[in-house]
């Protein structure tokens, strides 16, 4: 018994940290089709031949390890109720937002090592699926919605927790290269829209999402399925852009 509610703590610990494994690998072979040739083959360089698709969720689990625990604070910006996005605190540890601009410095910067480039890119194909989670633009008042508890078709659960999975799972019963099909059909007008401006441009779009979800799923809020439905498209907007993007930034780190 004590072995069971140890992995059902831990199993949930996890799923807290971002997408669920699901949405992390939907981003990131969004990216991986549109990625230049010369941007594709430094990656498939870097990450031995494996696909991003392979590293999408490693950070999820390495974040536990002491090695590399210093990226905990790295999956999410928390900005509360009231506050505006530039107004809010940093945290010391740093964010989403510094992560990714920092592994962009890394991978550009000739002086750094092979080992660090790599560490930096599987860092960097992560945390552009989590900027785009909108609890991980959530309160720090509630740690992203993880302490707003609500139900999901009559079962217990938690804001953070069915935006990682449950809505994912629930929009669409499809493998992650399902996913990738049927939502990848941008035109490139529209892809040039998608990757406009910063990440911090990025993380107040998706923290206004947020904002959205806060006001329309209040405390004890059973979702059902209009819920489903409401959120869904949000959802594949949000996946598709985030994957996108990803490509955007290893297009023209690798020119």
């Amino acid at each position: 018994m004590k072995k069971i509610i140890t992995f059902t703590f831990l199993l949930t610990a996890l799923m807290s940290w971002g997408w669920g494994q699901k949405g992390h690998d939907v981003t990131a072979s969004v990216a991986e089709r549109h990625l230049t040739p010369k941007a594709k083959a430094a990656v498939s360089d870097l990450l031995d031949g494996k696909s991003m698709i392979y590293w999408a969720n490693w950070l999820d689990n390495a974040s536990h390890t002491p090695q590399y625990a210093y990226t905990k604070t790295w999956h999410y910006k928390n900005i509360n109720a009231g506050v505006p996005y530039e107004k809010m605190s940093l945290n010391p540890s740093g964010d989403v937002v510094t992560a990714i601009n920092s592994q962009i410095a890394v991978l550009k910067d000739a002086g750094k090592s092979r080992d660090e480039k790599v560490l930096a890119l599987k860092i960097l194909v992560h945390t552009v699926g989590d900027l785009h989670q909108p609890m991980h633009m959530g309160r720090q008042t509630d740690l992203g919605g993880n302490k707003v508890k609500v139900k999901y078709f009559n079962r217990d659960r938690n804001l953070h927790g069915i935006w990682d999975t449950d809505l994912v799972e629930s929009a669409h019963k499809w493998s992650y290269t399902e996913w990738t099909d049927m939502i990848d059909r941008t035109t490139p007008a529209q892809q040039e829209e998608m990757v406009k401006g910063t990440t911090d441009d990025w993380a107040r779009q998706t923290h206004e999402i947020a904002k959205q979800i806060y006001e329309e799923i209040p405390e004890g809020y059973n979702l059902s399925y209009n819920d489903v439905a409401r959120w869904a498209p949000v959802i594949e907007q949000q996946l598709l852009t985030g994957g996108i993007r990803l490509a955007s930034i290893l297009n023209s780190i690798f020119q």
